[in-house]
Parts: C-alpha cells; sequence; structure tokens
C-alpha cells in the first residue's frame, strides 16, 4: 500500500519561508506526477503545483516566483519551497502523487499539513 508522508508546515510571518516534503513508500511502485494541493478555510481544495517524473512543472498563477516545487525520484519525495508566504497562503497543503504498478494506476493524498501565515 502507498502512503505519503508530509512534513515541514507551521506557523510562519508574512514574508517568511517554509519547505514542505513528502516522501512516499513503496519500492514496487512507479511514481509519475506528484504535486502540492491547498484548501483554506471555507474553500475548495486547489492546485499548487505539480512535477512529472522527468521534471516537467505546473504552477498555478498566483504562486508563481514564490513557491518552487522539485522532487527526488529515487526518494519518491516532493518538495514544495514557499518564499515571501502571505496570509492568503494560509491552508491546508496535501501532497498527491499519481502511481503505477502493473497494471494498475491510483491517485493517493498523504494526510495534509497546516501552514499558516500571520504576524
Amino acid at each position: 500500500q502507498v502512503q505519503l508522508v508530509e512534513s515541514g508546515g507551521g506557523l510562519v510571518q508574512p514574508g517568511g519561508s517554509l519547505t514542505l516534503s513528502c516522501a512516499g513508500s513503496g519500492e514496487t511502485y512507479t511514481f509519475a506526477t506528484m504535486g502540492w494541493y491547498r484548501q483554506a478555510p471555507g474553500k475548495e481544495r486547489e492546485l499548487v503545483a505539480t512535477i512529472t517524473r522527468d521534471g516537467g512543472i505546473n504552477y498555478t498563477d498566483s504562486v508563481k516566483g514564490r513557491l518552487t516545487i522539485s522532487r527526488n525520484n529515487a526518494r519518491n519525495a516532493v518538495y514544495l519551497q514557499m518564499n515571501s508566504l502571505q496570509p492568503d497562503d494560509t491552508a491546508v497543503y496535501y501532497c498527491t502523487a499519481r502511481v503505477y504498478w502493473a497494471i494498475y494506476e491510483h491517485q493517493f493524498w498523504g494526510q495534509g499539513t497546516q501552514v499558516t501565515v500571520s504576524s
């Protein structure tokens, strides 16, 4: 069974930085596109950024230039470096991965990590 474990959330002041990490378990699985979504209170979950296995990257417009996604294929890990954080970035951040094994594929999600931007 695949598990995605996130870490790195917390409380930060406006203008500050945080780095989120997500590690996927499962040696027999292929982790294809990985990414981050977020859900703010009272809002729907929204895409933040995705990265393909060969490094193709997509960002939502509101985070371009401030957030950087990267991954380590050997560790089935994805990271989100967040700079110049603003109160609007406050949300629960979820790691996600499209995983393949044998003839199967499935979209897995982490449990979420809280990011709060406040003075």
